[in-house]
């Protein structure tokens, strides 16, 4: 039978010392004698005894803890985003308790009431629009929400925005650029709100400009979806360009064409993605895409949660065109 955890009625006997006494050592501020201090670090490092955090959050009203909700974190720009975002609420003192919202994409309201049991501190939504009553729950719980590209019509959440619409933009102008003159549009069929502003913005540029588009909008947004986009669309041998609003699209398209399109990337088609996943920029690709900063992403989230301001916190994450190799 595994060994309980060494509890702080057992650093107090060893101390010779108060439980009270134990619990204002490890409290910050807590009002505790030098020589007191000394006699239970003393026998904590001696019994191996670690703070239970948890319950100090919970006897605290809030913890350290920062929910984050999300779904297809197996995805290479989520993967990134959480693996940025959990590190830089350690330096923050915070704690990341991730719950994985792919079986839940319609109604994330339950993983969000779990959260509270936990008393965590601010919760932030990667994937989901969560409805009014957890919005109202979270305001009246001192609960911090901070929705990662969402759009509420509300004023009591923090709303982190990558400029979509500028990068569809940028998307748009490169490939006028190489004088395409019909192209594709790749998105999945989960129609996310980046996703939609994206494509929007960019069928809106393209048609302005006299240039066709040939919308494909079906599966997951998976690398998958994104090669059977482009063995379904590039049959038709005019289309000589294509905007996926995603890396990962952007790479099955990539290999659909050159694999069983047999086309030439750039020569006879330019491609553009969205995100600049660490994929992107592997040999095999080198692809050309719209790049949203990962770091200010995160410090934009970050500080989010720093806010004093209970009012809506609206940031944009800025957005640059990455030139590679697989536009003309």
């Amino acid at each position: 039978m595994a060994r309980a955890f060494v509890t702080a009625e057992e650093v107090a006997k060893r101390a010779g010392v108060s439980r009270s006494a134990v619990s204002r050592t490890f409290t910050e501020g807590g009002s505790v004698s030098p020589a007191v201090k000394r006699k239970v670090l003393k026998a904590a490092r001696e019994l191996g005894y670690r703070v239970n955090r948890l319950a100090q959050g919970l006897n605290n009203d809030r913890s350290n803890l920062i929910g984050v909700v999300g779904a297809n974190i197996a995805s290479p720009f989520i993967a990134k985003q959480l693996d940025l975002l959990s590190i830089a609420l350690l330096r923050k003192g915070m704690q990341c308790l991730l719950l994985n919202a792919t079986d839940a994409r319609k109604d994330i309201a339950p993983l969000i009431e779990l959260l509270f049991e936990f008393r965590a501190r601010a919760i932030v939504v990667l994937s989901g629009e969560p409805p009014s009553t957890i919005i109202d729950q979270c305001t009246a719980n001192g609960v911090r929400l901070v929705l990662v590209n969402q759009v509420l019509e509300r004023t009591d959440t923090s709303l982190v925005l990558t400029d979509d619409s500028r990068g569809a933009d940028l998307a748009a102008q490169r490939l006028l650029q190489a004088k395409c003159t019909k192209v594709a549009l790749v998105t999945s069929g989960s129609t996310t709100p980046a996703q939609v502003r994206r494509a929007t913005a960019f069928s809106q540029r393209m048609k302005a400009s006299g240039v066709e588009v040939v919308p494909w909008s079906e599966g997951p947004t998976s690398y998958d979806s994104g090669y059977r986009a482009g063995c379904e669309l590039l049959e038709d041998r005019s289309i000589n360009g294509a905007f996926c609003v995603t890396d990962l699209l952007a790479l099955g398209f990539l290999d659909a064409a050159r694999k069983e399109a047999g086309r030439k990337v750039p020569e006879d088609l330019s491609v553009v993605g969205f995100d600049d996943i660490p994929q992107a920029a592997w040999k095999s690709y080198e692809l050309t895409t719209v790049a949203q900063s990962f770091s200010a992403l995160t410090e934009s989230v970050v500080a989010a949660l720093e806010s004093d301001d209970q009012e809506t916190r609206l940031q944009v994450v800025p957005v640059s065109m990455v030139e590679r190799k697989t536009v003309r």
